[in-house]
């Protein structure tokens, strides 16, 4: 009987002592769809900023003919070619992709493509995440937790002008794309491992 008191004494130390030490241990941190897309913002807000890439299609031509970006300075004899340089107006606002300030517009170069061109706006900022998903466990190689979340990568065309803007809307401008975020468990917080 005396002993039988003891061991039962034992195992309610032991079963207290087991949920003390329980109770002491911290689980990993709850990773929501707000804090990954603040992790996420915050990357992108460490990067240097960038212009919007606009392909320039033959809409998109007579669009920035129509907002004074560029004006016509020579046609070709066979009048499909032409020669377009950036005014003062439209230097204010973008750059060429390819530098300088003359568009070679050559409409039958490329016969199984409609002809086309790119500027970058001068109003740079970084990305923005939208629709982060709620984040799900991931396996990444070398990391011990680790969670995904699929998202959209936006650019910000805050601060460009409305025509320009407009441009950047036309059909074959991709404004958005979906990227997956990983994330990692170090020292008990989430931390952004990679954008892929």
């Amino acid at each position: 009987m005396k002993n039988t008191g003891i061991l039962r004494g034992l195992a309610g130390v032991a079963l207290v002592g087991t949920g003390l030490l329980l109770s002491g241990c911290k689980s990993a941190p709850e990773l929501t769809a707000a804090n990954a897309q603040a992790l996420i913002q915050a990357d992108y807000d460490s990067k240097a900023p960038v212009g919007a890439l606009i392909k320039i299609d033959d809409r998109g031509l007579r669009q920035g003919l129509t907002a004074n970006y560029w004006k016509l300075t020579k046609v070709y004899p066979n009048k499909m070619w032409a020669d377009y340089t950036l005014t003062d107006d439209g230097k204010k606002v973008l750059t060429l992709q390819g530098g300088g300030d003359v568009i070679q517009w050559r409409p039958d170069q490329i016969a199984s493509a409609s002809p086309h061109f790119y500027v970058v706006t001068m109003a740079a900022k970084p990305f923005k995440a939208k629709d982060v998903q709620d984040p799900q466990d991931e396996v990444l190689p070398g990391v011990a937790t680790a969670k995904s979340a699929v998202f959209n990568e936006s650019v910000d065309l805050t601060g460009v002008p409305a025509a320009l803007s407009e441009i950047a809307h036309n059909p074959g401008n991709t404004l958005s794309s979906k990227k997956t975020a990983n994330f990692e468990l170090a020292n008990g917080a989430w931390k952004l491992h990679s954008i892929e």
